[in-house]
């Protein structure tokens, strides 16, 4: 039978206990510290702008494929979707943004399926062969441009068209990139909205 331990040996048990349980313990403060205390300057570390509150398609948005027909408002739900707006000429800073938008979602890796790229047309114009060719898994919707600048909002001093928004999957907009963006930065928070969400 062994001899009770001594005063010295329960303290030194008690400092153990005490010093594993503040280890485990360290992650869950540290994080309670940084959200509370801590914030990033401006309390954010997205790139794009938060579109606050969301806006869901207008009902009176009237969306058309390049036949015609008339695309249900529904095909802006259920995937992350990348969205650009331009004539259908499409000039090099559309060229640019499709081009983005295609290489943001490839780069995703196996997330990349729920993503789609979306290209507002905002007339009814032919599209060059080579834009057609580059692009085919982009959607080239034709929408009424009146009609789309009281959905989507801009920074001053900038045009519908200087950016690439994004749609979440229950089809409500929800982030603006600004003019002439760091695709980097797009992909980082694209990135970042597949990881902390489930759905799409």
């Amino acid at each position: 039978m062994q001899p009770p331990p001594t005063p010295t040996q329960l303290r030194r048990s008690r400092a153990m206990i005490l010093l594993v349980l503040a280890i485990c313990a360290a992650p869950v403060i540290a994080s309670y510290l940084t959200y509370y205390f801590f914030k990033p300057h401006g309390g954010t570390t997205n790139y794009g702008a938060l579109i606050s509150p969301q806006r869901p398609v207008p009902d009176s948005l009237v969306v058309r494929d390049s036949n015609g027909a008339v695309v249900p408002h529904t095909a802006f739900a259920g995937k992350w979707l990348l969205i650009s707006v331009a004539p259908s000429s499409c000039d090099e800073s559309c060229a640019t943004r499709l081009y983005f938008a295609r290489q943001i979602r490839a780069t995703q890796g196996a997330e990349r399926d729920r993503i789609e790229t979306v290209w507002l047309r905002t007339d009814a114009g032919p599209i060059a062969p080579k834009i057609l060719n580059a692009y085919p898994d982009t959607h080239a919707w034709i929408v009424d441009p009146a009609a789309l600048a009281q959905w989507f909002p801009v920074d001053d001093g900038t045009a519908i068209g200087d950016h690439i928004y994004v749609i979440d999957p229950n089809g409500n907009l929800m982030m603006r990139f600004p003019k002439d963006a760091d695709p980097s930065k797009i992909k980082n928070d694209i990135g970042k909205l597949l990881r902390a969400s489930s759905i799409g």
